[in-house]
């Protein structure tokens, strides 16, 4: 036998009956990536099926052609170079690890892929075998977009919930956006019916032969919306066909069904269906399409309760569904969106990402699209009257010049826009941040209403009284005081009566798909309530509109700068951080975000854990929690408890629910710093310097 030493190898011997020159073709065909076997003049001998599917190209065009034409036209001469000098020093490399490749396909579209070159001149044949994989989103992008889309396709159904007043086709609706989003084979909406004892299914799609809309299954725990009634909570299903804790329908077996997963429609406390999703691939629901599913079905169960009762409402009982609809999914939405824009911002500065151009762009869409599903939750918080306001007094007159400088820069030029602001006006007290936005809001409409141009002009005076319409929208607290007005008036179109009666409804827009989401003027409505305030509208077809805000005056003296200056915070790195978050995922990303302000983090999931945490000498500096903490005790409770052992301690508390915040400001120590979610890790940072200057001795 030869030694170790051996120069070379004896090469194995292929079993007895295969032929070198079968193996070789048949793993060639078989190989997933796609194979080119190219000559010294860089023509290609031979394709495999992978390199017809990812190119375009039959097998037969691409082994008549040149590598060549497989490269983009901007970099072909160089790829030329490259390969000539290539062809002097053949050796093994691969290539788009470090850098993006890009392959041209038949059809003339790009695709990133990565190379490896293996030659073939040591076996004394005269080619070179490509083997090229087309890159696809790495997993964690996949996932983030995957919950972007999640949270678009929440907003379009809320939309669609406000807007409908037909029960049969918000219930159909359902099963079709479950399906659709969650890419299942089939999704049903059950219903109990208490009088006869039974589910029905209400709604559904894809379903099998053996059931359809209207069939109904005994309410037992041995079926499957009654195991999952009885369970009270989602339920996955890995296999239907070895599932023993119900009687598996033979119709859902003869389907091909292979996984689903179920949740409960919960009504004040009692489950009144449920809602369901199958599909032929195993173990295809996890955790993130649970949450989505469960979304769902609060948004249906809000909404059926809403269709019950929406005959008695009045126009301004329907204003105030909304708010209704918005608090009960807003902690939970918002808890999403914590995640998903935490995460981003951590896989952004991923080095594998950060220099790839094709995973920028894809982390860059999924923060679009869940800073578009935070703005859309802000806009319904600001309409239900549950954002968290900082009030302060505005001069008015300042706050008109700038942002009508901003506008002459950013609007059509055939726009005019003029301002004019009584002498002696006072201030009003209102959040200035978002009475800029209320103002831009009403700009915009303007603006779409005048698209041959027109005149756009901004007033301000002091109203001592009131309009009668005005009056009788405020009620009593009109009385004890002196308002500011603020109008808003344009030469555009116009609106009808119809349109007038329903402008500050949510979700209602005269505008074309696309072109926005009706919540503009509804959010200056809530923030017009919310300030204490109101706001009016007239409109004539053909003559323009007016809307006017009635804010209250401020009390005399000294106006605060409209913007202060954020001050420069820097954490101090070792700071001793107690965490409290019952949400696991957004616990984690609170955690990174810790880690990388160069935090000492110890993480509890309870408040009851963390108070156990809470000796003498632990030595903590802060803690962020969050307000609701599951069924035990409330964040508020905990940071007065802890406050109580460790005088010093500074306190963050956090909640994606604004009611809360809104408690929290009133009943709070003034020194504790509240969060909103959901916020990044900048906002973090700058809270973090509010309360370590508030608990820095003075003097």
């Amino acid at each position: 036998m030869p030694s170790a030493d051996s120069p070379a190898a004896t090469p194995a011997q292929l079993p007895a009956g295969i032929d070198e020159h079968s193996l070789f073709r048949s793993l060639f065909s078989a190989y997933p990536d796609a194979l080119l076997l190219v000559d010294a003049q860089g023509r290609i001998v031979l394709a495999n099926p992978a390199a017809v599917a990812l190119l375009g190209y039959s097998a037969q065009e691409l082994a008549s052609m040149s590598v060549d034409a497989l490269v983009p036209d901007s970099i072909r001469s160089r790829h030329e170079a490259y390969r000539d000098a290539y062809g002097k020093s053949p050796r093994a490399r691969p290539m788009g690890t470090q850098m993006d490749l890009v392959a041209k396909c038949r059809d003339g579209s790009e695709v990133m892929v990565e190379i490896a070159l293996s030659p073939l001149t040591d076996q004394g044949l005269p080619y070179v075998v490509a083997a090229i994989r087309g890159i696809e989103a790495y997993p964690r992008v996949r996932q983030a977009l995957q919950r972007a889309r999640y949270s678009e396709q929440l907003a379009q159904l809320g939309r669609f919930a406000v807007d409908t007043r037909d029960q049969a086709a918000l219930l159909a609706r359902i099963p079709e956006v479950a399906s659709a989003a969650l890419e299942a084979d089939a999704a049903v909406v059950f219903l109990r019916d208490g009088v006869q004892g039974d589910f029905r299914i209400a709604a559904g799609v894809g379903l099998g032969s053996g059931e359809q809309v209207g069939d109904r299954l005994p309410d037992r725990p041995d079926t499957p919306p009654g195991f999952v009634a009885a369970q009270a909570r989602a339920v996955q299903v890995a296999d239907f066909a070895t599932e023993q804790r119900f009687v598996v329908p033979p119709a859902y077996l003869a389907a091909g069904w292979s996984s689903g997963l179920a949740v409960p429609l919960s009504d004040r406390g009692s489950v009144v269906g449920t809602l369901a999703v199958r599909s032929r691939r195993a173990l295809r629901f996890g955790d993130d399409e649970t949450r989505f599913l469960e979304s769902l079905s609060s948004l249906l169960v809000t909404s059926l309760q809403r269709a019950h009762t929406e005959d008695a409402l009045n126009h301004a009982q329907r204003l105030e569904i909304v708010g209704q609809l918005t608090g009960g999914i807003a902690h939970d939405f918002n808890n999403l969106l914590t995640v998903i824009q935490g995460n981003l911002q951590v896989l952004e500065e991923l080095p594998a990402i950060a220099g790839d151009t094709y995973g920028q762009q894809l982390v860059a869409a999924a923060t679009r699209a869940s800073r578009r599903g935070a703005e859309l939750t802000g806009k319904l918080l600001a309409f239900s009257r549950r954002q968290v306001l900082q009030p302060t007094g505005v001069d008015a007159a300042a706050l008109l010049h700038s942002l009508t400088d901003m506008l002459r820069r950013t609007l059509d030029q055939r726009i005019r826009i003029d301002v004019d602001v009584a002498p002696r006006c006072p201030p009003c007290v209102a959040d200035p941040g978002q009475l800029e936005s209320a103002l831009l809001n009403i700009a915009i409409n303007a603006r779409d209403a005048m698209p041959e141009g027109g005149t756009l002009s901004f007033a301000a005076q002091a109203c001592r009284a009131l309009p009668a319409d005005a009056a009788a929208e405020l009620g009593a607290e009109a009385r004890p005081l002196d308002f500011v007005s603020i109008s808003i008036r344009d030469s555009g179109a116009g609106m009808s009566e119809a349109t007038r009666e329903r402008a500050f409804e949510p979700f209602f827009t005269t505008k074309e798909l696309g072109r926005g989401t009706g919540l503009g003027l509804s959010t200056v409505y809530g923030f017009a309530k919310q300030s204490r305030g109101t706001v009016t509208l007239s409109s004539t077809l053909g003559e323009g509109t007016v809307v006017t805000l009635y804010l209250p005056a401020a009390a005399a003296g000294p106006v605060p700068e409209l913007h202060e200056p954020a001050p420069q915070v820097r954490v101090p790195r070792g700071l001793a951080v107690l965490l409290v978050e019952d949400d696991a995922e957004v616990r984690s990303v609170m955690q990174t975000f810790l880690d990388a302000l160069g935090c000492r983090v110890s993480a509890f999931a309870s408040a009851e854990q963390a108070l156990a945490a809470l000796v003498p000498g632990a030595g903590f500096e802060l803690l962020l929690s969050d307000i609701a903490l599951g069924a035990g005790m409330r964040g508020t409770a905990l940071a007065a408890l802890a406050s109580q052992r460790l005088p010093a301690l500074g306190v963050i508390l956090m909640s994606g629910f604004s009611a809360e915040l809104l408690d929290a400001q009133h009943d709070t120590h003034p020194r504790w710093e509240l969060l909103k979610k959901p916020f990044g890790r900048l906002e973090l940072a700058e809270a973090i310097g509010r309360v370590l200057a508030n608990e820095a001795p003075q003097g």
